[in-house]
């Protein structure tokens, strides 16, 4: 089921004050897939999720669920939370302690006053599908953070809805917990095939979760697209800087030749992958960690050949996270644990133009 979100915007106010909470959203999250509300603290996701739902009014705008609008300012249309066919995990997973894992489950269908003989038998289906099977009965006090969130998980789904929202509902969980749980939720999400919409501020989440992603800061939508378009072609150097660890250096542009736009900035001069910047303009020259191939020594002569020295290294694991002084700059790479280099050694790199991405200011 699409939405369409048009014009949103909210206000809240407090101690005299105007606080923009949406800023003229406009939005088409498309159907039966996994879409992703990324973004720091503050930045209107959650207040656009809650929207969506029902739980907050916008101040103008409009929603539509598939063809019903259920928002709408301009048409004085508002249909209730529970008529807007949605299910819903929160990040506290709202499990109710009293009931056991079936009772939690049935609840919603309950209400709805469907036939016990029915309640039995989607419950059945639904415990089955999140893994619960033979839950039933277990008191929701002794379930363990993952199973409490496909509890929740259960819930939402058991009323077939057309739409299942998330808000942030693994961060509770410890992190390899966490990593196991979001492995499950995109196999169930997949097979189901329905519209999901989940909200977090987690950028590996968002990555490993979603069919696509919108950035938001300040209440607006920055950057919309597939997690790869937005980790590796990000348009904007707040998305570049927000997904992963990046290398921002300012640069100017000089010239588009052989098909790549080439800059000046503190590495000297670099040929990066195409950007339709015109010469002379500022831009961010961005250079992920895992792109830097650290070798020993001098740089042999060639396009985008940088020399530096180790500065610091810390092992993470898997790989070393470098600080490599080149120039006036400090950048971070990675290393592999076997490359034989210390602190303090020279160094050099090359960059690939593939790899090195033109952001806007």
């Amino acid at each position: 089921m699409e939405i369409r979100i048009s014009g949103v915007s909210k206000y809240y106010y407090a101690e005299g004050k105007t606080i923009k909470a949406l800023d003229d959203v406009n939005l088409v999250i498309p159907a039966n897939r996994i879409f992703t509300l990324l973004g720091p603290s503050g930045s209107g996701k959650t207040t656009l999720l809650r929207c969506i739902v029902g739980l907050e009014m916008p101040d103008t705008g409009e929603i539509a669920i598939g063809d019903e609008i259920v928002w709408s300012r301009e048409k004085n249309i508002s249909v209730p939370p529970e008529k807007r066919g949605l299910g819903m995990v929160f990040q506290t997973y709202a499990i109710w302690p009293h009931m056991n894992v079936f009772d939690n489950v049935a609840y919603p269908l309950q209400v709805r006053g469907m036939a016990k003989d029915e309640i039995t038998q989607r419950v059945a289906e639904t415990l089955r599908f999140v893994q619960l099977e033979g839950f039933e009965r277990r008191p929701a006090t002794k379930l363990s953070g993952g199973q409490q969130q496909r509890v929740a998980l259960a819930r939402a789904l058991v009323a077939a809805p057309k739409v299942i929202l998330f808000d942030e509902p693994l961060s509770n969980l410890d992190a390899k917990l966490r990593e196991e749980t979001r492995k499950e939720l995109r196999a169930f999400l997949g097979k189901l095939g329905i519209t999901a919409v989940y909200v977090t501020h987690d950028r590996v989440e968002a990555l490993a979760l979603s069919d696509s992603i919108a950035v938001m800061r300040a209440g607006q939508i920055v950057e919309t697209g597939s997690p790869q378009k937005i980790y590796f072609d990000a348009d904007h150097r707040f998305v570049a800087d927000f997904i992963g660890r990046a290398n921002l250096v300012p640069a100017r542009v000089v010239a588009e030749e052989g098909g790549q736009t080439v800059v000046d900035c503190a590495l000297g001069r670099v040929a990066c992958q195409r950007r339709a910047i015109p010469a002379g303009a500022e831009a961010t020259l961005c250079i992920r960690p895992e792109f830097i191939h650290v070798m020993n020594g001098e740089a042999p002569a060639g396009q985008n050949m940088v020399n530096g020295r180790i500065a610091s290294l810390a092992f993470v694991g898997e790989t070393y996270e470098a600080e490599i002084h080149a120039g006036e700059l400090q950048l971070l790479a990675r290393i592999d644990p076997d490359a034989g280099l210390a602190a303090g050694d020279a160094v050099h790199f090359a960059l690939a133009p593939a790899h090195c991405l033109l952001v806007a200011q």
